[in-house]
């Protein structure tokens, strides 16, 4: 693999496919390696070629957050250092310090406030309102309100937390990213189990959506210093993870286009002076023909390969804008392109819509597919291993915990990893 040096350094923080991803996004723009600072010695950017790793568990602790940024921007002096969270921890580190920053240090984010609004899912709804954007049925209880209370929709239900940051900081043993609820009697259980944790935010029941994976879609959106939206790009999710931790990631996504979604988003950033990236989990409601809105990350999505993949490289949105000084113009994705991070088997299994099937054999077929995760020239044995392990455990993760009704009629495709 080659390499340049240039004068800026990308330094990011997670040790999810995220930072891999945006990662890979540096490399292949620019030939440059990132490094990147997580708390434990795993996940696709360790023994990494195109990064240079770093673990550590305070590195979600202020002051350890803040060394580890100081010593970079020292260390780098004659170069610009390129800050980006790829997790909420993170990038609401970078906000809440963003008047410490060293002066050669870029952070593309919002203020801390402004964050701190919209990670809040109930207070992220009053915007929906504001702006005409359709989201589920919802009802936000408070520990104090009690148990005795009714919802305006039927069981199943689904129960997440409101506040997703301090939910993750309280571990118990039957957490789960998101509940699907059945009964009045099961969500009081579960609801008591969060409290009992020590989690002190509101927690969000909401009616659930029928339809499966193939209902969802995710929006990223990239928006310059002077708050207009320069990228979008729509993704159209055909299979989610269904693990407890990870559930609701994404596993299988085909860019689309969708006008409406793009203007509606767009006037919503805008209005909310909103800079860098932003990413929106949205379903398709078949009852009244209408997208519905779960929640906007105030980063880069976990899937946000799938953003680069397309053609839209997420890096130099960032580079072009701070580094180069440059004026964005506008870019909307509109090609389908296919993301994936499963075995083509599992994908073909579980994918359930015709068409959806149809289009997956079109972009094999076209090679216009990438698992972000192989990327040809990163080898180094002890990452490969670890990288096919996870990649073929998938297999069981989905027997065990995914049972969909019913499965395609389709011949399955022979197995083999896409390098690109």
């Amino acid at each position: 693999m080659k390499f340049e040096s240039k004068d800026f350094i990308p330094v990011l923080f997670g040790g999810d496919i995220n930072t891999y991803s945006v990662a890979r996004a540096f490399y292949e723009k620019y030939k440059v390696k990132s490094y990147v600072f997580g708390k434990y010695n795993n996940g696709p950017s360790c023994n990494s070629k195109i990064t240079i790793y770093s673990a550590n568990p305070r590195i979600e602790e202020d002051d350890f957050f803040m060394k580890t940024v100081k010593s970079m921007a020292t260390a780098f002096a004659n170069k610009k250092i390129i800050l980006v969270g790829c997790g909420d921890s993170y990038v609401a580190l970078i906000s809440r310090h963003l008047s410490e920053l060293p002066e050669n240090c870029i952070a593309p984010y919002i203020s801390y406030d402004l964050m701190y609004q919209l990670q809040k899912k109930d207070l992220f709804y009053e915007l929906c309102d504001k702006h005409g954007l359709d989201y589920p049925k919802t009802f936000v209880h408070k520990e104090d309100m009690g148990f005795d209370f009714e919802l305006d929709f039927h069981f199943p239900v689904i129960l997440k937390p409101s506040n997703g940051i301090l939910y993750w900081e309280c571990p118990f043993k039957t957490q789960n990213k998101v509940y699907k609820i059945d009964t009045k009697e099961e969500l009081i259980k579960t609801m008591k189990e969060i409290y009992a944790s020590g989690y002190t935010d509101s927690l969000i029941i909401q009616d659930m959506i029928p339809g499966n994976d193939e209902n969802m879609h995710v929006m990223t959106c990239y928006s310059d210093q002077n708050s207009e939206v320069k990228l979008v790009c729509l993704g159209h999710v055909l299979l989610e993870e269904h693990t407890p931790h990870g559930q609701g990631n994404h596993a299988v996504i085909i860019t689309e286009y969708n006008e409406e979604l793009t203007s509606k988003v767009t006037a919503l950033l805008k209005d909310l002076n909103y800079v860098g990236f932003s990413n929106f989990d949205i379903k398709y409601d078949s009852r009244d023909g209408k997208y519905k809105f779960f929640e906007i990350n105030t980063r880069q999505g976990r899937s946000n390969f799938y953003v680069t993949g397309s053609g839209f490289n997420i890096a130099e949105c960032i580079v072009e804008e701070y580094v180069n000084h440059n004026i964005l113009q506008l870019k909307v994705a509109k090609q389908p392109h296919l993301w994936l991070v499963v075995p083509k088997k599992v994908a073909y299994t579980y994918v359930k819509d015709p068409k959806n099937i149809e289009m997956l054999n079109t972009l094999f077929q076209k090679k216009e597919v990438v698992n972000p995760v192989f990327l040809k020239g990163d080898f180094i044995f002890k990452r490969w291993i670890r990288m096919v392990k996870q990649h073929f455990s998938h297999y069981g993760k989905y027997k065990k915990y995914y049972h969909p009704e019913e499965y395609n009629e389709v011949k399955l495709p022979e197995e083999n990893i896409e390098i690109n």
